[in-house]
Formats: C-alpha cells, structure tokens, sequence
C-alpha cells in the first residue's frame, strides 16, 4: 500500500495552490511515496543505544589563547592616512549632503 496516494498528492497540491497536470499527479505521487519510504525506513533504524551527538567526528576546535596586547596610538594609527581632522581620517563627501 503506497504512503500516499494521487488524491493525497491533488489535495496537497490545491492547498499550496499547484496547477499541477495529470502526468505531474502521477509523477509527484511515485516520488513522494518513495521519499515517505525511505524516511519510514530510517525511522525503523534501533538506535536506541547509540547516543545523540551534533557531530560524528571527535576533534575540537582549535584556537590560540586570547592574550592582551596594546594597540596603536591615534598619532600611530593616523601616521599614514593622506589627510587628517581632529585625530580622525578625513575621506571625501560620498553623498553630496551637507552637515
């Protein structure tokens, strides 16, 4: 007996508002059918001894430790920049609006 039938599949194609053609009914019903198999299957799998995990492999995350080192100062950081204004890098007006 199929998991789903034609009607099932016409029914479900109207609520989500699928012109769907004949050929297209038959077609979707084969391929859902199959689909509601396999995940039945796998629903059947005894897995109750095997415990849940997010992620199959073993490793962890490997990082560096987070350590405090001091910054640049203004005078440092602005050394480079083309143009300055009060302490902050001056850059041309993009948008043409005024202050």
């Amino acid at each position: 007996m199929p998991a789903i039938s034609r009607d099932e599949v016409a029914h479900l194609a109207r609520l989500s508002r699928l012109a769907l053609t004949e050929s297209e009914l038959d077609e979707f019903s084969g391929q859902l059918d199959s689909i509601l198999s396999h995940v039945k299957a796998v629903t059947e799998v005894g897995a109750d001894d095997v415990p849940p995990m997010a992620n199959p492999n073993a490793a962890t995350n490997v990082t560096r430790p987070d350590t405090i080192v001091p910054g640049l100062t203004p005078e440092e950081a602005l050394s480079g920049a083309p143009a300055v204004e009060q302490d902050r890098f001056a850059v041309p007006q993009i948008l043409g609006e005024g202050e």
